[in-house]
Formats: structure tokens, sequence, C-alpha cells
């Protein structure tokens, strides 16, 4: 993926996957890398993406690992090696934290991390920050979304999509099948089912209950949704912003800049 810097190290061996058990049943895969007493990273990857897409490939677990850090990262409810619910109620915003809180409880991460989340991962960790302040010291937020994640999705096409094979005419929906398509072993239906899940409940970022921990903001310039992520940081008391050059959502992550300002961010404190 562009951006990546070939004076670091070689990529980072995908370890295999050590399982916890959310509240509900559901398995979810987590991975680590480092030093089990260096300060902890937590990283949770976007919709349709996974850890190892969206920070092992990139090459940030190895930005991190290099800096200094233990990374421990997550497949979410829905994605990679985790378990894949086909039910809209399994993919609450409440979920996703519990799952998140449940993973840090069970490596014994009790005095809070650091958090570097990307798109869904961003939504969610703006929600683990407000409502388990104790787990999160500081906190990458990359393109998170002002609103509900993926309410621009047409949950009908991408239904008839999977069930019939019905063409998809609806320009957004239409990336998001692509975007989900491009990952092997995705699970569309679980993905459809998450779609639709974010839509039940408060899921949108309360900008008048914003995380009160240092956040950085970073999003790239081409991406949509950019003034809305500037406009969370605003509201966010000790949140800084900085833009991603000619990024725009989907390939953010694998830029050197994002990279270099979430580890530079992370190693303060």
């Amino acid at each position: 993926m562009a951006g990546m810097d070939a004076s670091l190290p070689a990529r980072t061996v995908m370890p295999k996957p050590q399982y916890v058990m959310a509240a509900d049943g559901t398995r979810i895969a987590t991975y680590t890398w480092g030093d089990d007493d260096a300060p902890t990273v937590l990283c949770v990857h976007g919709f349709a993406s996974s850890c190892k897409d969206n920070w092992v490939d990139t090459g940030m677990v190895r930005d991190l690992t290099a800096a200094g850090f233990r990374v421990i990262g997550v497949d979410q409810r829905g994605h990679g090696a985790s378990g894949t619910p086909h039910e809209a109620s399994a993919y609450r915003m409440s979920a996703f934290v519990d799952d998140l809180v449940t993973v840090l409880d069970t490596y014994l991460l009790v005095e809070g991390v650091r958090y570097l989340g990307y798109s869904l991962g961003g939504r969610v960790g703006w929600q683990l920050a407000v409502q388990a302040p104790e787990h999160v010291s500081r906190a990458v937020l990359g393109g998170i979304p002002d609103g509900r994640p993926l309410a621009r999705l047409q949950i009908d096409q991408a239904r008839a999509y999977v069930d019939e094979g019905a063409p998809v005419d609806d320009q957004v929906t239409r990336n998001y099948v692509t975007l989900a398509e491009r990952v092997p072993g995705n699970d569309l239906r679980a993905l459809i089912a998450l779609a639709e899940g974010m839509r039940l409940g408060d899921a949108d970022p309360d900008p008048a209950d914003p995380p009160r921990q240092p956040v950085l903001f970073a999003t790239g310039t081409e991406d949509a949704i950019v003034e809305q992520s500037r406009s969370l940081a605003a509201a966010t008391p000790n949140g800084t912003f900085v833009e991603v050059p000619r990024r725009h959502h989907f390939n953010t992550p694998g830029s050197r800049v994002f990279r270099q300002a979430a580890a530079e961010f992370l190693a303060v404190g």
C-alpha cells in the first residue's frame, strides 16, 4: 500500500488469534505483538476490514512495536476471525464497546491503554473513551464519522445483491460492497446486519459529551467527512486535528503521515 517506508523492518508476522468470549457468546479474535511490560496500544479497525488489513498490512503494527509499544489488535465482531452473527441486534454500538472492555479486562489492562481506531473503530473508540474512561488514557481516532456509521448504505440493495445477485444502483452502497468483497473471508450477510444494527439505539457521537482524554483526530483531505471530523475535534476539550494530504477514506491508514502522527501522539505521556 502507498506510504510504506522501505527503511523500516520487514513486514510484521500475523500471529494466531487468541479468543475472548463476549457477553453474548460471540468470539472476539485478538492478536498481540511486543513486550508484555511495554505501554500498550489497542488497535481497532474499520468496517469490512480486519486487524491484518488495517494495521498489519499498512505497517502500523510494525511502526508501533519499533517505537517500543506492546500492541493488542482485535477483529471486531462481524469481521476477520471473530464471530459473525447475522442478527442486526448483535451490532448495536453498546456491543462493540462491551467487546473492547471485555478484551481489556481479560488482558488485565485495568489502568487504561492508548487507543488507535479507524472509521468504525474510531467511532467505537469515541464511545469507549466516553463510557469507560478508565480504560483509555489517550486516543487516535482516524476517519471518524460524524453520524451513524454506514447510515448512507442502502440495506435493501445490499441484501438483494447478496441473496439474488441483483445489481447495486446506489453508488455509496456499491462502494461499500466492493470494499467488503476486497477482504478475503468477509461474511457479507454479517456486514449487512452490522450496517443495520448501527441504526439501532444511540449510535451518533454526541459533541456535547465528548471524550475528556487527549484525542488526535486524523482524516484524509479527500474524505467526504473531513469537515465533520474536524468539527468533532473542535468539540473535544483535549482534541487536536491533523489532515492527511491527498488521501480518501479507504486509503488513509496506509499513509506515512497518518502512521507517523499516530505513533508520535500515542508516545506522549
